[in-house]
């Protein structure tokens, strides 16, 4: 049984755990879990991912309660009945299917999973930075799912669906090094129906174009605004970088007291900053990309080595993949975006 030590991460850990496990079938034992957060401790959100993944490896589990600080998971298996969760009022549904998503390197039937809770929701990827950024990118390297979008969560009542069905997989090694050239930007705006009539979904839309263009960005920018129903108003919006095959996401989310036009500037800035780097991949999915180059193999390139990177790759090395980083033209230490991220066979 691997032992790991839960003290100096937060969700993704745990997730990344989870998911090996799953692909592996081989069991775990997390301690002191979230032990130097402010609130230590697995929360509703942890306790989803861990429903979906012992739902699907009919695993035994030990510790899986709130606050509890350590889980034992023990994997029996992949099953593809389908699978339902909710998160509760406002968790994060696309955090919770994040956790399944490897699954795909084992499965020999697909596997339909359906998240209640929050779609759009902070600190973790909007449904559609899922839909339009993750799932194509991943489909680049022959990992396929799809994404629907039932209905609209945001904080605090969440209230939302989000199915997705994952596709058995072979997946390709990875070879994302460079950046190709940017072919065109979309932003995708949402706001419930609430805020229609002040044209919030809009004035998103025109702040990302404002910024933009005070940014000389010379490329089409398409965009698309959705007003929707849910349970609480909110808003969101997602602006994708297009560059060949390569996709990368950037995304805000609005708040009571400030203007939409900021909320767009907010994301477009994000894109900027990006933008004047050389990584292919956005800072979001370099964390999710670790999983993907432990089993498929093949090379990344990562905008920065963060805490979130560190702990992650220190998660699976602790399941056998020997997966390292160092500078892309060859020094041994990682200098900030010239970071790849391999695997050594």
């Amino acid at each position: 049984m691997h032992r790991l030590d839960g003290a100096a991460g937060g969700g993704q850990l745990l997730r990344t755990a989870l998911s090996l496990s799953l692909v592996t079938g081989e069991p775990f034992e997390m301690d002191d879990i979230r032990g130097n957060r402010s609130t230590p401790g697995l929360r509703p959100q942890h306790l989803a991912c861990i429903s979906v993944a012992t739902s699907v490896a009919d695993a035994d589990v030990e510790g899986d309660y709130e606050g509890s600080s350590t889980l034992q998971f023990v994997p029996d298996g992949i099953r593809t009945d389908a699978v339902e969760a909710s998160v509760g009022t406002a968790g994060s549904t696309t955090l919770v299917s994040e956790t399944l998503l490897p699954v795909a390197v084992a499965l020999d039937d697909p596997l339909s999973l359906t998240v209640t809770g929050g779609t759009d929701v902070r600190w973790s990827p909007p449904a559609d930075y899922l839909r339009y950024v993750k799932r194509p990118l991943c489909a680049t390297f022959g990992v396929e799912f799809d994404v629907y979008v039932g209905r609209r969560g945001f904080y605090p009542a969440g209230g939302g669906r989000l199915a997705v069905r994952i596709k058995p997989a072979s997946p390709t090694p990875l070879a994302l090094l460079r950046r190709p050239q940017l072919d065109e930007v979309r932003v995708h705006s949402v706001a419930s129906e609430s805020l229609a009539d002040a044209s919030v979904g809009e004035r998103q839309v025109e702040g990302v174009r404002d910024a933009l263009a005070g940014a000389d960005v010379e490329v089409p920018i398409r965009s698309s605004v959705s007003a929707v129903e849910s349970s609480s108003p909110g808003t969101g919006v997602v602006v994708v970088a297009q560059s060949g095959e390569t996709v990368a996401g950037f995304d805000a989310y609005g708040e009571r007291g400030v203007p939409a036009e900021a909320v767009g500037r907010e994301a477009a800035e994000s894109f900027l900053d990006w933008h004047r780097g050389d990584a292919p991949v956005d800072s979001n999915m370099a964390d999710q990309l670790l999983v993907w180059v432990a089993l498929a193999g093949g090379r990344a390139r990562i905008p920065a080595v963060t805490d979130h990177v560190r702990t992650n790759l220190d998660v699976i090395r602790a399941f056998g993949y020997d997966v390292r980083l160092r500078n892309g033209e060859g020094a041994c230490e990682p200098e900030p975006g010239r970071v790849v991220v391999e695997r050594v066979e």
